[in-house]
């Protein structure tokens, strides 16, 4: 993925600045440059799709930007914090706090019911909360993405758009600054894939909360507010 430069933002406006970002790859037999040089930024409550072929590093990308993998070169603040001057441990915990992950495939630990799943960011952020104040919350944020009367079902127990929508309340579930999703819509069919992306779009405007989505599909990126 190359350049993509932005005007001039107030700093203020700017939740997601990257500047000279550069992630290789290294196999042991062949070096991927993933990122070569990536300068961009994201306003703070916009919503943003990532598009790109097969390889280009759309997915390395929103990976860099929220920490999950180190870059190679350049400087990435969130909100005015640089991740890379953080430990391990202050990143996680910076991640718990302002940021939520939607992915493809769900990652809902099967055993637990759907309140169960989305309460887990609660209880294990590192905050002090007590059980039912989370429970509470995690009530509430199924409530919001039209879940309330399937809180007590397991993932296997729900569709493909339901565990999404699962997956989203728990992204949601801390309140955070950002959202990343990656091909949030990619397992679901079109009807399907349209609802959530009415959902989080919805969530965006009432929230303000900065969405970043990884997608393939154009029909998709084509209703974000730009397109990377």
């Amino acid at each position: 993925m190359s350049n993509n430069g932005n005007k001039a933002e107030t700093n203020n406006d700017v939740i997601i600045r990257a500047e000279g970002v550069r992630k290789t790859y290294d196999t042991g037999r062949v070096k991927v440059e993933a990122l070569r040089g990536v300068d961009l930024t994201v306003r703070r409550g916009e919503m943003v799709a990532v598009m790109g072929p097969s390889g280009s590093g759309k997915t390395t990308l929103p990976n860099t930007l929220s920490g999950l993998d180190e870059i190679n070169e350049g400087v990435i603040e969130i909100d005015g914090q640089d991740l890379a001057k953080m430990s391990d441990r202050q990143r996680t915990k910076y991640r718990a706090s302002n940021m939520g992950f939607v992915f493809q495939f769900y990652n809902l630990l099967p055993v637990l019911t759907a309140v169960e799943n989305v309460e887990m960011p609660l209880l294990l952020n590192g905050q002090r909360i007590n059980a039912k104040e989370a429970r509470r919350t995690a009530h509430k944020a199924l409530e919001a993405v039209g879940l309330a009367d399937q809180a007590n079902q397991l993932p296997g127990e729900l569709s493909g758009g339901q565990r999404q929508r699962v997956t989203i309340a728990r992204a949601l579930v801390n309140s955070p600054a950002i959202v990343w999703a990656d091909e949030p819509t990619g397992d679901l069919d079109s009807r399907t894939a349209q609802d959530i992306m009415d959902l989080m779009r919805k969530l965006n405007e009432e929230n303000g909360q900065t969405f970043v989505i990884v997608t393939h599909d154009p029909e998709i990126g084509a209703q974000s507010d730009r397109i990377i």
